[in-house]
């Protein structure tokens, strides 16, 4: 049987902990990995599972996240099933109000679940990293005949409050949710872990209708999944959570452990980022069949230059992306963007460099993240006196010094006159 499947992405967070990253950009359009944006997460993970329609629900600071969408993943052609269409907010609601949770972003769309008729709706967060074959979740959805299956991960337990908690039966089935609250059941046999939910649903679309109409009319619904429509779903229908840690990807060697990683914080997108550098990271980029698809820009090719005492480009344990110039500047144990210019002397250790940032002559960074177009002065010294730093830059709880970036320059074409 070939079942037809709607997904929507849900990417219009705020980001408001990862600022200021995100004071020009939605948090799903952050740089992350030298090349990528956190959004190419799930949308690879969608195209590599065989999940082509899906349209991409935005809403704040919205324009980088366009920009990369119309660069790298609007289709079009011959198969008009096959589309990834971006979707802002349109105040459909009679009150005509943004979004005023994840249930009512998809209520104000409801017209497009209607108008393609799928037997299954995907709604997908593009605020995480990670990679994960959806096609297995949506098999074990159709084995256990589930309305409603929620993708879930251990968690450790001092994560509780910025976590969904799910209780669930020895077969899977859902019995209880406890939104991110402070005492929340653990996992069999670990009191240190708890099941959290990852913010991925599958619903059989008749629910899923039913279960939002409904939601609409309730004045005392904050309309959001995770505290309104699945926990009124316990005992009404047949909600699964299904067991992330049991996911495989095609081309992973055997006993490869599932990555997922909640970036919500300046802390834990930095964390994420260092993931990269180990020999054997366990977020795997280079895996040629589960591709983590971008924007093409047509950079050229990573160049080193020099060759001498105290000038000599170089990067060692080292993500390095298109377009950068290490010009008698050296790069350790660091992450960085594509067009960056590291200078003679320079040296850049821990640290996530985002694109087009020019590293000045003798210099000294580290674990440090500079956001896009960055200047750094000749012979600056940055993550080395941390009271100095806070009086310039902002400094995280942890030493992580966070730089803002510059606007890009848009080019735009002239008229002779």
């Amino acid at each position: 049987m070939q079942i037809r499947v709607l997904a929507f992405v849900l990417a219009g967070g705020k980001g408001t902990r990862l600022y200021p990253l995100t004071k020009e950009r939605a948090k799903p359009a952050v740089p992350f990995g030298g090349q990528y944006r956190i959004i190419d997460f799930v949308l690879s993970n969608l195209v590599n599972s065989g999940v082509y329609s899906t349209y991409v629900l935005i809403q704040f600071k919205s324009q980088s996240l366009l920009q990369h969408l119309a660069e790298g993943w609007e289709t079009g052609g011959l198969l008009k099933s096959n589309f990834i269409i971006p979707v802002p907010a349109q105040m459909r609601a009679p009150g005509e109000t943004w979004y005023r949770g994840t249930a009512d972003a998809i209520y104000q769309n409801i017209n497009l679940i209607e108008q393609a008729d799928p037997h299954l709706v995907l709604i997908f967060g593009a605020d995480h990293i990670y990679r994960m074959n959806i096609r297995e979740m949506i098999e074990y959805h159709e084995l256990k005949r589930a309305q409603c299956t929620v993708a879930a991960i251990p968690v450790e337990m001092k994560l509780s409050k910025e976590f969904g908690a799910i209780e669930t039966t020895s077969d899977g089935t859902i019995r209880a949710f406890h939104e991110k609250k402070e005492e929340v059941p653990s996992t069999p046999g670990n009191p240190d872990m708890f099941l959290a939910s990852m913010g991925n649903y599958i619903f059989s679309t008749g629910l899923l209708l039913r279960e939002l109409y409904a939601d609409a009319e309730n004045e005392n619904s904050s309309h959001d999944f995770g505290r309104d429509i699945l926990p009124n779903l316990i005992g009404r229908s047949e909600m699964y959570a299904y067991d992330f840690q049991t996911n495989r990807i095609p081309g992973d060697p055997e006993g490869v452990e599932p990555y997922w990683r909640d970036v919500g914080t300046l802390d834990a997108y930095y964390n994420a980022s260092m993931d990269l550098r180990a020999v054997v990271p366990a977020l795997n980029l280079y895996n040629r069949q589960w591709p983590l698809r971008t924007a093409g820009y047509g950079d050229p090719p990573v160049k080193f230059t020099f060759d001498e005492e105290g000038r000599r480009g170089q990067a060692i344990d080292s993500i390095v992306a298109p377009g950068t110039i290490m010009s008698g500047g050296s790069v350790k144990t660091s992450v960085i963007g594509r067009g960056v210019k590291v200078h003679t002397g320079a040296m850049v250790e821990d640290s996530v460099i985002f694109d087009n940032c020019d590293i000045g002559r003798h210099s000294k960074i580290r674990k440090a993240i500079l956001d896009k177009n960055v200047r750094v002065p000749e012979g600056t010294t940055i993550g080395y006196d941390l009271v100095k730093d806070s009086q310039l830059y902002h400094v995280t709880e942890s030493g992580i010094v966070v730089i803002e970036g510059r606007r890009s320059r848009v080019e735009i074409s002239g008229i002779q006159v």
